[in-house]
C-alpha cells in the first residue's frame, strides 16, 4: 500500500470516529435538529411561532410544546414558543412573531378579545393562523384556518353527567385564571350536566393561594361530595387540601399528566378528563406546515376534537406508559 493510499485511508477513518462520538456525546442533550425517528437532520421548510397563555410552572404545557417539538422535528420546522397568561403580553408576543414575518402562527385564544387585533393583523400580512386549545368559540370570527382542541363546554357537560352517574351531592368547581373564557365554559358546562355546582375562584399562578382557598372552603361546607380541578397540578394541590380539611369529598380533574395518573392508580382522584395537550401541539404545528407545502386546510372549517376522554382505574394502565415518555 503507498503512502498516499494509506493517509487517504487513515484520515477517512479518523472522521468516522470522530462523528461517531459526537453523535454519542450528545445523545443526552436535546435532540432539535434531528427527526423523531432518529434520521438525518431535515432542511428547515419554514418557520413557526407558537404562543400560548401558559403559566409559569403549568406542566400541561410541557405536554403541548413536547407535541409541536415533535412536529417541528419530523417536518423540518423551525419552531418558536413563546407564552405568558396575561392577554395583553401575549397578544405582543404574537405582534412580535409578525414583525419577524414568520411562516406560520399557532395560538391559543384563552382571552380573544385581548388577542383579535394582533391575530387579524398576522391575517391580514398572510400569515396563516392555526388555534389551539382555548377558543373553540372564537376562532372563526377571528379568521383562523383551523381548531385543535376540545369544546369546552361539551367536554364540561360530559363531565357533570357522569357526576350525576355516580351520585354526587355538590360539586366544586374550582377556577385557577379569572377570564379565561375556556375554564368558564368547562365550570358552565359541569353545571349544565350537574345543577348543584358552585364555582371557586383561585390564584393559579400561587399554589399556596389555591390550597388555603379550597380547604377553607371544604372546612366551611361540608355539603361538598366532589372537588373538580380544572389542572393536573391543581388536582395535585387539591389532594392536600382534602386531606388538611379532614373533607370526605371526592377528587375529579381535568388534564393529564404522569403525576395525575399515579393518583388515580392510588385512588386519590377518581377520574381526569383528557383532552390530549400533546396532539394539540403536534396537530397545530403539522397542519401550518401541510398547508405551506401541500396547501391544505384541517377540519372543513369545524373545530378538529382532540378530547374530551377520561381517563379513570378501567383505562389508566394503558396511559401510563405514554404519560411516563410525557406525551399524555
Amino acid at each position: 500500500m503507498n503512502r498516499t493510499v494509506k493517509t487517504t485511508l487513515t484520515l477517512a477513518l479518523a472522521t468516522s470516529t470522530a462523528l461517531s462520538m459526537a453523535a454519542c456525546s450528545s445523545s443526552g442533550g436535546k435532540q432539535t435538529t434531528e427527526s423523531a425517528a432518529g434520521g438525518a437532520a431535515k432542511a428547515k421548510t419554514m418557520t413557526v411561532a407558537m404562543v400560548t397563555h401558559a403559566a409559569a410552572g403549568d406542566t400541561f404545557w410541557d405536554l403541548v410544546r413536547k407535541g409541536a417539538e415533535d412536529a417541528a422535528a419530523n417536518d423540518g420546522v423551525t419552531l418558536t414558543y413563546t407564552s405568558d397568561p396575561d392577554g395583553a403580553n401575549q397578544a405582543n408576543l404574537v405582534k412580535q412573531a409578525v414583525d419577524k414575518k414568520v411562516d406560520g402562527i399557532a395560538v391559543t385564544l384563552a382571552k380573544p378579545e385581548a388577542m383579535a387585533g394582533n391575530v387579524k393583523a398576522a391575517t391580514d400580512a398572510k400569515i396563516p393562523v392555526v388555534a389551539l386549545n382555548a377558543g373553540s368559540d372564537a376562532w372563526k370570527a377571528m379568521g383562523v384556518t383551523s381548531f385543535f382542541g376540545q369544546d369546552e363546554k361539551v367536554a364540561g357537560q360530559a363531565a357533570g353527567e357522569r357526576l350525576t352517574k355516580e351520585g354526587a351531592k355538590k360539586v366544586l368547581c374550582v377556577i385557577q385564571e379569572q377570564g379565561h373564557v375556556g375554564l368558564e365554559s368547562r365550570c358552565d358546562g359541569v353545571k349544565a350536566g350537574f345543577p348543584q355546582t358552585e364555582k371557586l375562584y383561585v390564584n393559579g399562578t400561587d399554589m399556596g393561594d389555591v390550597q388555603s382557598k379550597v380547604t377553607a372552603k371544604l372546612q366551611q361546607d361540608k355539603g361538598v361530595s366532589h372537588v373538580m380541578m380544572l389542572g393536573a397540578p391543581f388536582a395535585m394541590t387539591a389532594i392536600k387540601s382534602i386531606e388538611e380539611s379532614g373533607s370526605q369529598s371526592k377528587l375529579v380533574a381535568f388534564d393529564m399528566n404522569k403525576d395525575i395518573v399515579a393518583q388515580i392508580k392510588a385512588n386519590k382522584v377518581v377520574w381526569a378528563v383528557d383532552q390530549q395537550p400533546y396532539l394539540q401541539g403536534y396537530l397545530a404545528v403539522d397542519s401550518l406546515w401541510l398547508h405551506k407545502t401541500n396547501g391544505n386546510e384541517i377540519g372543513g372549517g369545524q373545530a378538529v376534537l382532540t378530547g374530551p376522554s377520561f381517563v379513570d382505574s378501567s383505562n389508566v394502565a394503558a396511559v401510563e406508559k405514554f404519560a411516563a415518555n410525557g406525551k399524555r
